[in-house]
C-alpha cells in the first residue's frame, strides 16, 4: 500500500451524489443502497481470477483519469507482480497490455459496476470484523425481509471475519428465515458467495 500512497494514487471513493440516510458514528446507512462506493485492496483476500483483475484495472483508471498512461502502466506492473501481495496468480506482459490496451480505451460515460452498498465504515473507528457484523444485523435486520443488498452486507463482514459464508449464518445476523435467504438471493449472489469463499480457503492454504 506504500507504493499506492507515494504515488498518490487513489483507491478509494466515497459516494459523489447518494446521500446517506441516517449518519453515525461508525459512518452511513443508505437505505435504498449507494453503487458510488469504490474501496479496493481493503482485505487480505487478494485478486484471484482475469475478471478480477481487469475490474480492478478498470476501477484504477476510472479513479485515476489524471494519470498519465506511462504512469499507470507501471501502477498495473505494481499490481500484478505477486511479490506486491495484491495478486494470486502469475500474468504475462501480453495479457497485461491486452487489458490495458482494452482499457485505455474507456471513455467512462458511466462508472464501473460495483455492489451496492447499504452500509458504509468510516476509517479507522476501531471495530473489528465482529463489530462491523454486529452493526449490520442490528441496522439491516430491524426489517423482516432481506434484499439482495442486505445479503451482500452480511457476507462482505462474514468474509472478513474469515468465516466461511452459509445461510444459516446470514440469517442468523439479518434475524430472517433461511427460506426467505433462498427466495430472495438471486444467482450473481449465489456465485459471489461461492467466490468469497474459495477466496477465503485460498487465503488459508496460502497462510499455511
Amino acid at each position: 500500500m506504500d507504493f499506492l500512497h507515494r504515488n498518490r494514487i487513489i483507491y478509494k471513493r466515497m459516494p459523489v451524489t447518494d446521500i446517506p440516510t441516517e449518519t453515525y458514528d461508525w459512518g452511513w446507512y443508505y437505505e435504498n443502497g449507494t453503487s458510488e462506493f469504490y474501496s479496493l485492496f481493503n482485505t487480505k483476500v487478494r485478486i484471484n481470477s482475469y475478471k478480477s483483475l481487469k475490474w480492478h484495472i478498470i476501477v484504477l483508471r476510472y479513479l485515476n483519469m489524471s494519470i498519465e498512461p506511462q504512469k499507470f502502466y507501471t501502477l498495473c506492473e505494481y499490481i500484478i507482480d505477486q511479490n506486491n501481495g495484491f495478486i494470486t496468480f502469475s500474468v504475462s506482459v501480453g495479457i497485461l497490455h491486452n487489458i490495458l490496451a482494452e482499457v485505455l480505451e474507456i471513455e467512462f460515460h458511466n462508472p464501473p459496476n460495483t455492489r451496492v452498498r447499504k452500509i458504509i465504515f468510516k476509517d479507522g473507528i476501531g471495530l473489528s470484523a465482529v463489530d462491523k457484523l454486529k452493526i449490520v444485523g442490528s441496522v439491516i435486520g430491524r426489517k423482516k425481509n432481506a434484499t439482495n443488498f442486505d445479503i451482500y452486507e452480511s457476507m462482505l463482514y462474514l468474509h472478513h471475519q474469515r468465516q466461511k459464508i452459509t445461510m444459516r449464518k446470514i440469517a442468523g445476523y439479518l434475524n430472517v428465515s433461511e427460506r426467505t435467504l433462498y427466495r430472495n438471493m438471486d444467482n450473481d449472489l449465489k456465485v459471489e458467495k461461492k467466490i468469497l469463499n474459495e477466496a477465503l480457503q485460498q487465503g488459508e492454504l496460502f497462510a499455511l
